[in-house]
């Protein structure tokens, strides 16, 4: 079952739509929006269910999907945290800002708490007001889970992740290395993150969800050139239900938590980058310095998931940097 959130309103409203992106049905007969279905998934889900049935067997009355029109799957989300899980990207960031690998970054997953009021969709633009601030993209997996109880062992938060999907974690390089020298953490440097087009059920996905993670490649572009294709499910050192046990060790996590892996990171560097922070550090290894800019104003960064058959499997995020001088 895959589904999305069209714009209209603060919260959007919930569709279905079909395996191959390419129709939808309104599902406000079963759930007005993402977070009414979530808050009570053992109802609703059935429905879902069969509404995206009747969508993919051209059962119901359908209207052609348009990713453009999707505003963030959960515009307004109770809660977003994100880690970082392939511990090769952790490795090159810190090391671009002089900063040691701690050793319990390897027992211990890296999680931060990030704005979660006014997540953006798919094709919304990035709007920042200077480039100085060093403008970079994170292709991530996230998935959105059920209520998670405090405690809960990591071998049974598997079945808390109710949907999959993936995202671009905006970060501001040249901010991030003041907050953190404060001893506090992101605020500043991460601002508003953007969303895939559709989410889909662990069950929809096939061999491409091991029940733990996601395992194929995040395309990266940027102006239509590859960044990289780093596979999701190579090089992950904390699984998401490691994820999920760790953030909710001292707290219950409410239904409609979105919870990222962090940026994927594969260390066989030919599979190429899912930053440029990456990029940037590899080039001052082997040159001496970075000869990659961050990213500027016109700038385009594009990131999807293909299944083996080449389809995307979630939509592509396409998303053009654009200056915001409009403070009102």
């Amino acid at each position: 079952m895959k589904l999305a959130t069209l714009k209209g309103g603060r919260d959007g409203r919930l569709v279905a739509v079909s395996d191959d992106l390419a129709r939808a049905a309104d599902a406000s007969a079963v759930a007005a929006t993402m977070q009414a279905a979530i808050d009570d998934w053992a109802n609703a889900a059935p429905g879902l269910e069969s509404l995206a049935a009747a969508v993919n067997a051209g059962e119901t009355e359908t209207f052609p999907f348009e990713p453009a029109q999707c505003a963030a799957i959960l515009p307004r989300a109770y809660q977003w945290i994100d880690g970082s899980a392939y511990l090769s990207h952790v490795e090159l960031v810190r090391k671009a800002r002089g900063a040691e690998m701690p050793k319990n970054l390897y027992d211990d997953p890296l999680m931060y708490q990030g704005a979660s009021d006014s997540m953006i969709g798919p094709g919304d633009d990035i709007q920042l007001a200077d480039e100085a601030w060093g403008i970079d993209m994170e292709a991530e997996v996230f998935v959105i889970l059920d209520d998670v109880p405090m405690g809960i062992a990591a071998d049974d938060a598997r079945g808390h992740v109710k949907l999959v999907g993936i995202l671009n974690d905006v970060s501001l390089r040249n901010l991030i290395p003041a907050e953190l020298g404060k001893g506090f953490g992101f605020l500043q440097g991460k601002p508003t993150t953007a969303f895939s087009p559709v989410v889909a059920t662990p069950e929809s996905l096939g061999d491409a969800w091991d029940g733990t993670k996601m395992t194929l490649d995040m395309e990266v572009a940027l102006n239509g050139d590859p960044l990289g294709h780093p596979n999701a499910g190579t090089d992950l050192y904390f699984d998401v239900p490691t994820l999920i046990a760790h953030a909710a060790k001292s707290r219950r996590l409410a239904a409609g938590t979105i919870l990222g892996t962090g940026t994927i990171s594969n260390h066989d560097r030919s599979a190429g980058s899912a930053c440029l922070a990456e990029v940037r550090v590899i080039e001052t290894i082997e040159h001496g310095e970075p000869r990659t800019p961050f990213m500027r104003f016109g700038d385009r960064v594009r990131i999807d998931m293909r299944n083996a058959d080449g389809n995307s499997v979630f939509g592509a995020i396409d998303q053009r940097v654009v200056k915001y001088d409009n403070p009102a």
